[in-house]
């Protein structure tokens, strides 16, 4: 455990805060930690109150009150604008459009991060609108757009949490470090075109954001009660979205329900069918194979789309890039409870806290694999005993997001003008630099396993035994 915690800047101007849940309770110590500003200008905003008591007894503002889309200008810019100096909004909420607010503190000159591209209230399940339209790839789309219309200027960090967000950075580290392990001769890149020939030079064909959450709870999940180790409200909603996946050059089959995209910048295809209702075979250290559910993320799509090389319509390389996510335990039986009704949710939701948890581990890492090492998981392995150590009202989970909030807002503090960026794009070093503290042992593992080892022992399969890591063996059918 660090004994001197270092303070990375001054915060001139007001903070807000967007959304005091799990993450939101979990980053504001390490906020009061790392950045000097004025606690009187600090005000966190939520139209549930029922952990204003944290904020309350540190002497700041809470405004019990939902930002929405008829609201959200006077009442931020209220907050933003307060005093003198150079503010930050930190939006950590669900239900409120983060491009709206994104383009507002951009007009106000008030850096700003986010962990998803979120819209207002009511998308995930409109049912007027079709898969392609409630997708990530759709709304990540929206934010390229206002990139691309408006360049440059105040520094805004989207999609800046564990996943989306610190796994970017673990790409970058896990190729330097496959590409040292083949014994090849290379420069680490400094731009987006380099990075993406270094990856198709390794042979890497595909990456699973490979994550094994194993923590336990003191009491076993009720029935009726969806249980998570962090926002239920985002899990469902992700979860119900189509699943999505960056599409790479490597890959010869398409299962018979996926859909390309015409416009944007075609790096990713979904499915038509729910992400976390979709299973696929990935691999982590610590329980080796394992089913995980291919749930929609801005990275899978940032990802693949960053490493492209060439033109985006007829790529010359591109991985494949998906979640691969095994939720802990309450969590898989509280979806299977949930599909098992018609995908209805629970009326009853709860996020186990770091008193309620027994023991476990958030084993949240990268694997690069079909190149001439096979496969690297690189990651964090941060369980709840050391998160209790680090950092309070957070678990295993919580801590991962809210450190790479951090991270990210170290980073746009030394990027002032850097305008709209994406994880990808920024320095991993730096970022790593400040967030590794928070996430544990941080190691990298080979693997010799392969999507079809130990495959066709009971009953015959249709596999690619030819492309071992072709998704037609990856994707549980």
């Amino acid at each position: 455990m660090t004994s001197t915690w270092p303070v990375y800047h001054e915060i001139t101007g007001p903070i807000v805060m967007i959304g005091f849940g799990s993450i939101g309770k979990g980053t504001l110590p390490l906020i009061e930690r790392h950045f000097k500003f004025d606690k009187k200008r600090l005000t966190v905003i939520d139209p549930f109150d029922g952990d204003r008591k944290l904020v309350d007894d540190r002497g700041y503002r809470f405004v019990h009150q939902a930002v929405t889309k008829d609201n959200y200008r006077e009442l931020l810019t209220t907050f933003l604008t307060e005093g003198e100096g150079t503010g930050f909004c930190v939006n950590l909420s669900v239900d409120t459009s983060s491009l709206d607010i994104m383009k507002l503190c951009r007009e106000l000159g008030v850096p700003y991060i986010d962990t998803v591209v979120e819209p207002w209230t009511g998308f995930y399940f409109d049912t007027s609108k079709g898969p392609e339209a409630r997708s990530n790839y759709a709304l990540r789309e929206t934010v390229l757009e206002e990139k691309r219309r408006s360049p440059g200027g105040t520094t805004a960090v989207s999609c800046c949490g564990a996943n989306p967000g610190m796994v970017s950075w673990f790409v970058k580290k896990a190729l330097v470090d496959v590409a040292g392990g083949l014994g090849l001769s290379f420069e680490k890149p400094t731009s987006r075109d380099g990075w993406a020939k270094l990856m198709a030079r390794v042979g890497v064909k595909g990456i699973h954001i490979a994550e094994r959450d194993t923590q336990r709870a003191k009491a076993p999940k009720p029935m009726g009660v969806f249980v998570n180790t962090w926002s239920v409200e985002g899990f469902v909603s992700e979860g119900n979205q189509p699943a999505e996946l960056g599409w790479g050059t490597a890959e010869t089959w398409m299962p018979a329900n996926a859909k390309t995209h015409e416009t944007g910048c075609k790096a990713a295809i979904y499915l038509m069918q729910p992400g976390a209702n979709t299973r696929v075979r990935s691999w982590c250290p610590t329980p080796g194979p394992q089913y995980g559910f291919l749930v929609t993320h801005n990275e899978a799509i940032s990802i693949a789309d960053f490493f492209t090389v060439g033109d985006k319509d007829k790529p010359e390389f591109r991985p494949t890039c998906h979640y691969a996510y095994h939720p802990a335990n309450d969590a898989v039986l509280s979806l299977h409870e949930m599909f098992g009704n018609g995908g209805k949710q629970q009326k009853t939701s709860h996020i186990l806290d770091e008193n309620e948890i027994v023991d476990g581990i958030d084993e949240l890492g990268v694997l690069l694999y079909g190149h001439g090492k096979n496969a690297y998981w690189f990651g964090s392995q941060l369980s709840i005993e050391e998160t209790r150590l680090l950092a309070p009202y957070q678990n295993a989970t919580g801590l991962q997001v809210s450190s790479a909030v951090l991270a990210g807002m170290v980073w746009a503090l030394d990027n002032p003008n850097a305008g709209i960026v994406e994880a990808d794009e920024m320095d991993y070093e730096r970022c790593l630099e400040v967030q590794s503290p928070y996430l544990g042992p941080v190691k990298g593992y080979y693997t010799d396993w392969t999507p079809l080892t130990d495959r066709q022992s009971l009953f015959p399969e249709e596999l690619d035994t030819a492309n071992p890591w072709s998704f037609k063996n990856i994707l549980v059918r």
